[in-house]
């Protein structure tokens, strides 16, 4: 009689265990330690948090799209953010959008293309502190259809696992959409905490918008700063994000 053959051990699936997308953990271990300090422009796609007002709001609804266009705090737990919501005129959906619970308030600021543009106030989501203790920008515009948000993120390779693996406590099915990655001096300008902060309250009023929701008198009078002293600080501003736009290093890989 023959003897009996083992039976063929079928190998292990790592990928389905693994904590790191087959992916990013291929990135990480082709390339030294020194390149991980390079940035991570990457996209995850995951689902809206049903205690976020966009999560239920856009589920309810999945054929509007929504788009979160800045973020401005007006406190340590407060946020103020304009949305483009489509497919209605001005203030169909105000009514509605104020009854979810993290909604302070909401204004119809105008129509643009098939959509309404919001401001909405609204306390802070996790991810928010996430992000201040990271010291990291977030990117706009991000955008939601059907409580689906694509959410764009530029960091380190630590920071970006950080925020990944919190994305996954508000949905283990995240995905990865997107990654590339370029030199960390050459993707952002050097503007201090003030800049960033004036820079974020000039756009949530208006006052980078096509026209101009807001003339340069009215936001030194909203800031209670000088017209002077804005109009020098938004010049410099400017002068650094073209700066770093034009800076041929920018088009590296």
């Amino acid at each position: 009689m023959h003897a009996k053959r083992p039976a063929l051990r079928r190998p292990r699936d790592r990928t389905s265990r693994s904590s790191t997308p087959p992916r990013l953990a291929a990135l990480r271990e082709s390339e030294p330690a020194d390149e991980r300090a390079r940035l991570f422009l990457a996209t995850l796609r995951l689902r809206v948090p049903r205690n976020l007002w966009t999560g239920p709001f856009s589920a309810a609804h999945p054929t509007v799209r929504v788009e979160v266009l800045n973020r401005t705090e007006l406190g340590a737990d407060v946020s103020v953010s304009d949305y483009w919501i489509g497919g209605h005129p001005a203030g169909v959906w105000a009514r509605e959008i104020a009854t979810y619970p993290d909604v302070v308030q909401i204004e119809s600021l105008a129509e643009v293309g098939d959509g309404c543009v919001y401001r909405i106030t609204y306390r802070n989501p996790p991810v928010i502190y996430l992000y201040r203790r990271l010291k990291l920008p977030m990117q706009f515009p991000l955008r939601i259809q059907a409580g689906v948000i694509d959410w764009e993120v530029v960091a380190r390779y630590s920071e970006f696992q950080e925020i990944l693996d919190h994305a996954r406590t508000a949905d283990p099915s995240v995905t990865i959409v997107s990654i590339r990655r370029r030199p960390l001096r050459s993707h952002l300008p050097l503007l201090t905490d003030a800049q960033h902060q004036l820079l974020s309250q000039a756009m949530a009023a208006g006052y980078f918008a096509v026209p101009r929701g807001i003339t340069l008198t009215e936001l030194a009078r909203r800031l209670d700063r000088s017209k002077s002293s804005i109009s020098e600080s938004i010049a410099l501003i400017e002068k650094k994000l073209l700066e770093s736009a034009l800076r041929p290093s920018t088009l590296l890989p």
